[in-house]
């Protein structure tokens, strides 16, 4: 398996799957069976309350069920608080003999009418970054000198990918629908000019299929098609194949994140590229 903390030269392939259990548990441990034996690396939770079981419960019992790496996609940093946070990623380190990975941001766009449902402050963002800050601070504490849970952020404007090159081990570039791939291009190349780490990719979209917990429901893959939009993948095995390098030598993406319900049809592109 790949090392997602590797530094310097290009990067193996290596491909996640969000997958959260919206199932009857026995249909969902197939699915984790499943994606396990098609190459995939991460199986990965979102971090939506009522919505589905909590991260941390389910991700411990994915990793008892295949060789699997486990990680959130992502914690939403107003959630709970810094400490409760790292201590929960600490854990599941421990739990899983290393295979965990804390995803971590700020939230989605419009997650202030989210807290205010839940009866949580809805801070600005310079605060919902601080609050990432002293997560991932006290994480490192914790793991203390003998061990690191890999820390994957999510970031989108200039503070949060500064914040990025402070910290993380892995960064995934939020995307707007329709967004330009050219600036997009831009922003990645100024950040791997900082810092050389590890980059995700989050693809909402193959072919027609929106993935849930990814994407708004009234995505759409034609106009992100007609775009060029880094948010969406072909669902044709050699077509997506052909993309996913193209975003490696163009852009340096290795780390690829798809909906559950996208990965039998990515199944032969990762049978193919993984750990290349």
């Amino acid at each position: 398996m790949a090392d997602p903390t590797a530094t310097g030269g290009t990067r193996p392939f290596r491909f996640g799957v969000v997958a959260p259990l919206t199932t009857d548990p026995p249909t969902w441990r197939d699915t984790v069976r499943r994606i396990a034996d098609s190459g995939y690396s991460t199986l990965l939770m979102p971090d939506v309350p009522r919505w589905q079981p909590a991260p941390a419960p389910t991700l411990a019992v994915a990793a008892t069920l295949a060789d699997l790496r486990v990680g959130t996609w992502v914690y939403a940093s107003p959630l709970r608080p810094p400490w409760g946070t790292a201590w929960e990623a600490h854990s599941l380190s421990v739990v899983t003999d290393g295979r965990f990975e804390m995803g971590i941001g700020t939230g989605k766009p419009g997650i202030e009418d989210e807290l205010r449902e839940l009866g949580l402050p809805a801070l600005p963002p310079r605060e919902r970054l601080a609050q990432v800050r002293e997560t991932v601070t006290t994480l490192r504490d914790l793991d203390g000198p003998d061990s690191h849970t890999p820390v994957v952020m999510a970031v989108r404007g200039p503070k949060a990918r500064a914040l990025a090159a402070d910290l993380a081990d892995t960064v995934a570039f939020a995307l707007m629908p329709g967004e330009d791939r050219a600036e997009i291009t831009r922003v990645v190349r100024d950040f791997r000019a900082v810092r050389d780490v590890e980059l995700a990719q989050h693809v909402a979209v193959v072919g027609d299929t929106v993935a849930p917990f990814m994407a708004s429901p009234d995505t759409d893959p034609v106009a992100l098609r007609a775009a060029d939009s880094l948010a969406v993948l072909p669902s044709d095995p050699g077509a997506a194949a052909e993309e996913i390098q193209r975003r490696r030598e163009e852009l340096g993406f290795s780390y690829f994140v798809v909906g559950a319900g996208s990965a039998d049809t990515l199944a032969p592109v990762v049978a193919e590229l993984a750990g290349r």
